[in-house]
C-alpha cells in the first residue's frame, strides 16, 4: 500500500502545454516492441498515459493499450488525441493500483511517468497485471545537452536555479524495475530524436516541466523568460531540438 495520492504531479493546470512536449524517438518504440515480442494485437497497459505521448505509438504499431491516467485534464487531451483508434481503453486510476485484471497485459509500460509514482508499487502492480514472461518499460526524453540551444538553456536554469537536479527521470532505473524480485533480464535502449516545433510552443512546453518549476520556485517566470529570450535570439518561427530516448526494459521472471 501507498498513502500517495493520485495528483502527487498535478499536470492538470498545463496539460495543452504538455501536449507540445517532444515525442519519443520511434527508433526506440520499435526496439521496445521488438525486444518484448510484442506482435500486432498484443496488449500494453500505458501508466500514466497523461495526454497519449506514449499511447499513440503503441497504437499506431497496432497493438491494444489501456491508458492509465489519474488526471481528469490531461486524460480529456489524450481521449481527444486518439479518438480515431478503436484499440483503446481509458482509465482513471493509478500505477499503484490500477484496478486491472491478474495477468492481462503483455506489458506495461511508463512514458515519463515511472519518476513520479512509488515505484515498488508499482513495479508490485505491474507483475500483477502483466502474462507469465511479459515485460515492464519506462522511458523518458532527455535534453541532448551537446546542442547549442540546450547548453545555453541548461546554462541559463542553473543562473537562477543554482541547485537544481532533474531528480530521478536522469537516473538509471534498474534497480527499481528488479525491486521486489519480480522483473529481471533489464536492458537499456537508446535512440536519438529531433523535435521539430514552432518556437512559440517549444517556449510553451517548458510550462510543464513540474520538477524545474518546483526547484525553481519564484524563480521559474525568470528561467521561462530566459529560455524565451534564448529561443528569441535564433530568429526563425520554426526549430528544431534534438533529444535522447532512453528506455530500461524488463523481464517477468518466473515465480
Amino acid at each position: 500500500m501507498t498513502s500517495r495520492t493520485p495528483l502527487d504531479w498535478d499536470y492538470g493546470d498545463v496539460a495543452r502545454a504538455y501536449l507540445k512536449r517532444p515525442g519519443y524517438a520511434p527508433a526506440a518504440i520499435d526496439e521496445i516492441v521488438a525486444t518484448a515480442g510484442l506482435a500486432p494485437g498484443a496488449c500494453v497497459a500505458d501508466i500514466g498515459a497523461g495526454t497519449g505521448n506514449l499511447t499513440v505509438p503503441l497504437l499506431e504499431r497496432g497493438l491494444r493499450v489501456t491508458a492509465i491516467e489519474p488526471n481528469d485534464a490531461m486524460r480529456a487531451l489524450g481521449r481527444e488525441r486518439t479518438r480515431s483508434f478503436p484499440a483503446l481503453a481509458w482509465r482513471s486510476s493509478v500505477a499503484e493500483h490500477t484496478g486491472l485484471a491478474d495477468a492481462s497485459h503483455d506489458a506495461v509500460g511508463f512514458g515519463s511517468s515511472f519518476n513520479v509514482v512509488d515505484a515498488a508499487a508499482a513495479v508490485a502492480e505491474s507483475a500483477r497485471i502483466v502474462r507469465p514472461d511479459g515485460w515492464l518499460f519506462c522511458l523518458w526524453n532527455h535534453r541532448e545537452l551537446d546542442d547549442a540551444l540546450q547548453a545555453a538553456i541548461e546554462a541559463a536554469i542553473r543562473h537562477h536555479v543554482p541547485k537544481f537536479e532533474p531528480g530521478t527521470r536522469r537516473a538509471d532505473p534498474s534497480a527499481r524495475l528488479r525491486g521486489g524480485g519480480w522483473f529481471g533480464d533489464v536492458r537499456a535502449i537508446e535512440a536519438t530524436v529531433r523535435h521539430r516545433i514552432a518556437a512559440v510552443d517549444f517556449v510553451e512546453a517548458w510550462q510543464a516541466h513540474l520538477t524545474l518549476r518546483r526547484a525553481a520556485g519564484t524563480a521559474f517566470p525568470a528561467v521561462l523568460d530566459a529560455i524565451a529570450a534564448l529561443v528569441a535570439g535564433r530568429g526563425a518561427s520554426t526549430i528544431e531540438v534534438p533529444y535522447v530516448t532512453r528506455a530500461w526494459l524488463a523481464r517477468k521472471r518466473g515465480r
